[in-house]
């Protein structure tokens, strides 16, 4: 019971955003109960929060070695590989949480953009679409979409993609308009304020 102690410890003081104190509660936690998956799981959220991913991904295995079946570490895992550079490893930790959730829209999108940073533009359409279809009101991943339909040269998918983003989130479509060069859509954000 001590590791549960430690570990209900960690969550009050990550919730009073005590990240340093909250992952020694959480090794605690592992030092009484080493394959305790959520502990270690939670140690390395934070950690990759606070930009030490080296010290992260060991908790990562850990908790990944403990639950396997835990989309949500995956996810996690693939976040932290995806911000680190580590794109290839990111697609498989994504892909392996969209393979056990896959309704978890936001792996969907990790998917996408890691895929886009490799150069897969096609594949990352898919995962996009997919993230887009199953959150219809996150223009980040509409957006995201709309740059892999462009990058792909799909003018057709592209204008799909702006007309259905400017109904919900006029800014950020002004921004996909802007950063795609499809100054010939410019007239449906003329109005809004720069």
């Amino acid at each position: 019971m001590e590791h549960w102690g430690s570990y209900l410890r960690g969550r009050v003081l990550e919730a009073f955003g005590r990240r340093e104190a909250a992952v020694a509660a959480y090794r605690a936690t592992l030092q009484a109960e080493p394959a305790f998956a959520r502990a270690a799981s939670r140690a390395a959220y934070l950690l990759t929060l606070m930009d030490r991913f080296g010290q992260a991904e060991p908790y990562f295995r850990r908790a990944l070695e403990a639950e396997p079946g835990n989309a949500a570490t995956h996810f996690n895992l693939g976040y932290a590989l995806d911000k680190h550079g580590r794109h290839e490893e990111a697609v498989a930790a994504f892909r392996e949480a969209t393979r056990l959730r896959p309704a978890l829209d936001r792996a969907w999108y990790g998917l996408g953009l890691a895929l886009a940073a490799l150069g897969r533009h096609r594949e990352a359409v898919s995962a996009l679409h997919e993230a887009a279809t199953l959150q219809p009101m996150n223009p980040h991943a509409w957006y995201a979409l709309g740059m892999a339909h462009h990058v792909l040269g799909d003018e057709a998918k592209f204008k799909e993609v702006v007309l259905h983003l400017v109904r919900f989130d006029p800014k950020m479509t002004r921004r996909l308009i802007q950063e795609s060069g499809a100054s010939d859509l410019a007239y449906l954000v003329r109005d809004l304020a720069v």
